[in-house]
């Protein structure tokens, strides 16, 4: 496994949890600004990192 992929795997984890923290945050009532940033911020890790390891190519 090459650096790239394994920084897309840490990127895609980070963007899960920050979806799921940010989405149960919303659903529990409360509709702040933070349960947007996190779904927002998680979203963009979470794309970027499957992205990454999309486009890794790993010679094996």
């Amino acid at each position: 496994m090459s650096v790239k992929s394994i920084f897309g795997i840490i990127l895609t984890l980070v963007g899960l949890i920050g979806l799921i923290y940010g989405g149960m945050d919303l659903t529990s009532g409360g509709v702040a600004r933070a349960s947007w940033v996190y779904l927002f911020l998680g979203g963009i890790f979470f794309f970027s990192g499957i992205s990454l390891i999309r486009s890794t190519k790993d010679a094996t």
